[in-house]
């Protein structure tokens, strides 16, 4: 007899019904820069398990810095189980975005106890197969985890292409985010991590289309009190939490932010109050 994916989806979501999820999966997609402040990646997992958010997206490889720590109250491991090239600077000749493994693609995750697998939906400009690569993904993925009770988070990317950068950037247009999380949610989406929109008023369309919690995906590091009050907003248009990486992980004092983070979703702090807790902890910390 097998799990009921809501009895995993109990680890990763509090009573407040919300979640924050701090992903630390970047080393996968062999990339340089997302490797700023992963160096020592046992630290971090250290740190984030102190601070306290209700999950870590892990690889496999590094799931077991996760899995090896002592006691109950520790963070759910969320694991990605695919990997593939659209986050370089340069563009590639061959794009793919394949299962880590391919025989049995959750077996990791079930070693691992895993609260849930993460599988990317990606539509980038002229790349059709890439988009059918990851449908059949989430196809072959999705059968494993209604087998074994295993929740499935989605995540759907739309991208546009941005030559004054190079490679493949995130594209917040609404009329193409939303028939991509309304194709995740009918492809079997339990949760769905999904970009913000440009305009934050119009995510409720987005929560509406998915039919499941929607985890806003933070992106590339930015200011964090204009992060603060970003995120509010989308909590505020119906999103149940965050999923949010280089926007911790790089950061200086990536506990202190988690706090911040954890206030925002749970407690209803307001961008200022969240402000505030960062503050104070800096202070307490340095003092």
């Amino acid at each position: 007899m097998y799990l009921s994916p809501k009895v995993r989806l109990n680890r990763m979501f509090s009573d407040s019904g919300r979640c924050l999820d701090v992903a630390i999966d970047h080393g996968v997609f062999n990339e340089y820069s997302f490797l700023d402040g992963l160096e020592d990646v046992e630290a971090v997992v250290n740190k984030l398990v102190a601070a306290g958010p209700d999950a870590i997206q892990m690889n496999y490889g590094q799931s077991d810095l996760l899995q090896r720590i002592k006691g109950k109250n520790k963070p759910a491991l969320v694991m990605r189980v695919d990997v593939g090239n659209p986050y370089n600077p340069q563009t590639h000749k061959y794009m793919f975005n394949r299962l880590q493994n391919e025989e049995e693609p959750i077996l990791e995750a079930l070693r691992m106890d895993a609260a849930c697998v993460v599988v990317n939906l990606l539509l980038l400009p002229d790349e059709p197969e890439l988009h059918h690569q990851t449908i059949s993904n989430i196809s072959r993925v999705r059968g494993m985890c209604d087998k074994y009770g295993m929740p499935l988070m989605i995540e759907p990317l739309v991208m546009q292409t941005n030559s004054s950068r190079g490679g493949y950037q995130v594209d917040g247009d609404k009329n193409k985010l939303v028939p991509l999380v309304r194709q995740a949610r009918e492809l079997g989406a339990d949760i769905i991590k999904a970009d913000p929109t440009d305009n934050p008023e119009d995510y409720h369309e987005v929560i509406m289309a998915a039919r499941c919690p929607v985890l806003v995906r933070g992106g590339g590091k930015a200011d964090l009190q204009s992060v603060l009050e970003r995120s509010y907003a989308f909590l505020q248009q119906g999103a149940k939490g965050l999923v949010y990486g280089r926007n911790v992980y790089q950061h200086p004092n990536p506990s202190q932010v988690v706090k911040a983070f954890m206030a925002l979703i749970h407690a209803a702090a307001t961008p200022a109050q969240a402000w505030d807790i960062y503050n104070d902890q800096l202070l307490t910390t340095e003092s």
